[in-house]
């Protein structure tokens, strides 16, 4: 009666499975395929897939321009720009050469008597469009940019003082060593009351409190000059004594002895 007839179910589940073998578009490797998945092209592998649409379109080649300031070509992307970077867009439109924005620079430096800031300079759009920025126009003209609000003000340099204390900066560590070897009591990291500032030492005697700060970058950061105020202001209010001590008190090394014991001569004396 033309029945089929099957040993168990999975034999009667292939057989209702109806495939085809057919070659890779490819590398013409025998690949199974069923009824729904045979398609246009098949291939046996990505690879095999992405080697014959590379082959039918191949990468094109980028549009080039010419930069009419330098004469480099770069891609052409949209919109009509004529230069390869903003330098050059600045070399080709600014009403000056690169030694006259230097002397710009120079001569204002010498007037103010340190390195001006941006907005100090009138002429410092064509600086930065000529080099890129402003800071890169002043390293240009040798001398040394100022910190931003945003750059990190200096890289720590942890040390460890004769008495055990970590130290932040080699300066730190000056200090720190010669109030241990002349004997004034201190600690680290002692809190400002209701704040999160720290002062760098603290010196209790007979129940009065000393803070001691060493303003290292006084006059060199908008916003270390800030703090700097912050924690003065903090010790006028507290009635707290503070004793601040700069670069200048400490370098040349010779000078560290004589302007640290003026300082502390209170306390050399107890």
């Amino acid at each position: 009666m033309n029945w089929r007839q099957y040993c168990s179910t999975s034999c009667l589940s292939m057989s209702k499975i109806k495939r085809g073998v057919l070659p890779c578009e490819n590398c013409g490797k025998p690949i199974e395929r069923t009824l729904n998945q045979i398609s246009p092209h098949n291939y046996c592998s990505h690879s095999c897939a992405a080697i014959v649409n590379n082959r039918r379109n191949p990468k094109r080649k980028p549009l080039l321009k010419t930069c009419l300031s330098c004469g480099k070509q770069f891609k052409k992307s949209i919109g009509n720009s004529k230069y390869c970077s903003m330098k050059c867009r600045g070399r080709a439109e600014s009403k000056y050469t690169i030694q006259e924005l230097i002397n710009i620079i120079k001569v204002k430096t010498q007037e103010l008597g340190r390195v001006p800031a941006r907005r100090e300079i009138k002429e410092s759009d064509s600086c930065r469009k000529f080099f890129g920025s402003w800071n890169n126009a002043v390293i240009a003209a040798n001398l040394q940019p100022n910190r931003s609000d945003s750059q990190r003000m200096y890289k720590r340099t942890n040390t460890k003082a004769l008495d055990g204390h970590l130290c932040d900066s080699i300066s730190e560590l000056l200090i720190d060593n010669w109030l241990a070897k002349n004997n004034v009591p201190h600690e680290r990291n002692t809190p400002y009351p209701n704040t999160h500032h720290k002062t760098d030492w603290a010196i209790s005697i007979k129940n009065r409190k000393t803070f001691v700060e060493y303003f290292g970058l006084a006059n060199d950061s908008p916003r270390y000059n800030r703090a700097m105020k912050e924690k003065i202001e903090l010790c006028r209010k507290n009635k707290i004594s503070l004793i601040a001590i700069y670069p200048w008190d400490i370098y040349p090394k010779n000078l560290l002895e004589d302007n640290l014991k003026g300082k502390f001569k209170n306390f050399l004396n107890n």
